[in-house]
């Protein structure tokens, strides 16, 4: 049970989302003054289920837009994608590295009732590592009401021949299966080229990030009856670090990986500010062309596009003033962008600082698409439709996380927090650098923060 000490929500802030070359001024999460207080707004108009475009970067720190405060990167085609919705300050990642968030997402469900949702993330083929085909996911349950489903990019739920998109409810899939590939050669290990259409391997020598987002623009353009589902699954800017035009970069990964350096994707000793700049322009250029795609042919009111990252970042990224990066429960380690637009149900120009987290979006898509998930798998995130098109009060509940070293829980203002052998309470409203450790001050919530914990872990599969 929650504590009613501890569950008041906190007011949405002033507001909204963001000028193409807009700085976040003040503390963490302020808006600017073309920005405004979240207030749902249905329009009064009607309205057909709408198409449903999530997009997803891959290891983007919370603030490398510009429109959260990146200081060098210029993102102007997201920075108009929250201009046109709402941007959300305290939105979070269901985990800390990219499998398990991906879990989360297409399940709605906690990673860790399913045994790939332990790993940390999928790395080698397995016959439990991955989304079972009889699961009910986002692209099953949407394709069984009546929709169009696709993915392009980055799978990472799962390798062939027990798992892949096809095989857990999307039509249509071109992309990788594993974690990560060089972005031009396509290689994840030594004589491996990781890119499939469907099910069957192919080739493409051109830069990943341009080639994924061409192809969703091309599956936009195209006319048909039904509404669509497609999940854009980018891999930047994960590592290694190849910005455009960078193919000896490239050509020097890949020697390494097919000579059986292990270590060659992650290019350690590559990358720099200035080529995780390029990488990131080019993912908001590439969602650019998406965009106008979907412009172009009339479907930009009636699209419901979701932006976020799949964790936080890593070397290069900028998370000013967060703590923490990617693999960590710090703020840094899970609290990402999230961007929602949907012109034909939502005001412009807005910010909300409702917490949320990845299994909300997907109860908040489904339910925004009209379909129940089956009781045999109840959901665990909680649906943001009521609050977002009818004004009713946010679902307050508790976020929570785990790793194998760590474990954490957000309630309200207040975030417990376990990554050794102490447990630590802060304010991340006030703090969300978390410097200010409150647990001495308030040793009662720290208890029932930690017993909530204990009781949601107790659900789920233990770490093998």
């Amino acid at each position: 049970m929650t504590d009613p000490a501890i569950t008041r929500r906190t007011a949405v802030t002033a507001a909204g989302a963001v000028a193409a070359s807009g700085a976040l001024i003040g503390a963490a999460g302020s808006a600017r003054a073309d920005e405004r207080p979240f207030r749902a707004d249905a329009h009064g108009r009607p309205h057909r289920r709408p198409n449903i475009l999530v997009i997803l970067g891959d290891d983007l720190g919370w603030a490398d837009l510009s429109s959260y405060g990146s200081p060098h990167i210029r993102t102007p085609h997201l920075d108009r994608l929250a201009a046109r919705g709402v941007r959300f300050t305290d939105a979070y990642s269901a985990a800390a590295v990219c499998s398990p968030t991906r879990f989360g997402l297409y399940t709605g469900r906690y990673p860790g009732r399913l045994r790939g949702g332990l790993e940390e993330p999928i790395a080698r083929p397995d016959e439990l590592l991955g989304i079972p085909a009889d699961h009910p996911t986002l692209g099953n349950l949407l394709k069984g009401s009546g929709y169009d489903t696709a993915m392009f990019g980055k799978w990472h739920c799962g390798f062939l021949p027990w798992f892949s998109p096809l095989k857990s409810g999307w039509d249509t899939f071109f992309g990788n299966l594993s974690g990560a590939v060089d972005y031009y050669s396509k290689v994840s290990g030594p004589g491996n080229v990781d890119l499939y259409e469907g099910e069957v391997p192919t080739k493409d020598l051109g830069y990943y990030t341009d080639t994924i987002a061409n192809r969703a623009a091309e599956y936009v353009r195209k006319k048909r009856s039904k509404p669509w589902l497609l999940n854009l699954n980018f891999t930047a800017p994960h590592w290694p670090w190849e910005a455009p035009g960078d193919r000896k970069v490239s050509e020097e990964i890949t020697a390494r990986v097919n000579a059986g350096d292990n270590r060659a994707l992650w290019h350690d000793d590559g990358g720099s500010l200035d080529t995780y700049r390029r990488m990131v322009e080019a993912m908001d250029a590439a969602i650019g062309r998406v965009l106008a795609a979907i412009r172009a042919t009339g479907q930009e009111d009636d699209t419901l596009v979701l932006f976020s990252s799949d964790n936080g970042g890593e070397r290069w990224s900028y998370n000013w003033p967060l703590s923490g990066a990617k693999a960590s429960l710090n703020e840094g380690g899970i609290r990402v962008p999230n961007i929602l637009s949907w012109p034909a149900r939502i005001r412009p120009r807005q910010v909300s600082d409702v917490p949320v987290i990845t299994q909300d979006w997907t109860a908040t898509l489904l339910e925004i698409a009209g379909v129940t998930p089956p009781a045999s798998h109840p959901l665990d995130g909680r649906s943001l439709a009521p609050y977002l098109l009818r004004g009713a009060k946010a679902p307050g509940h508790d976020l929570f996380w785990r790793t194998r070293q760590s474990r954490a829980l957000r309630r309200g203002r207040y975030k417990y927090l376990r990554a050794g052998s102490a447990d630590a309470l802060y304010d991340v409203v006030a703090d969300p650098r978390e410097q200010a450790n409150l647990a001495v001050r308030e040793p009662e919530v720290v208890r029932a923060l930690a017993a909530r914990w204990t009781e949601i872990n107790a659900g789920l599969l233990p770490y093998p």
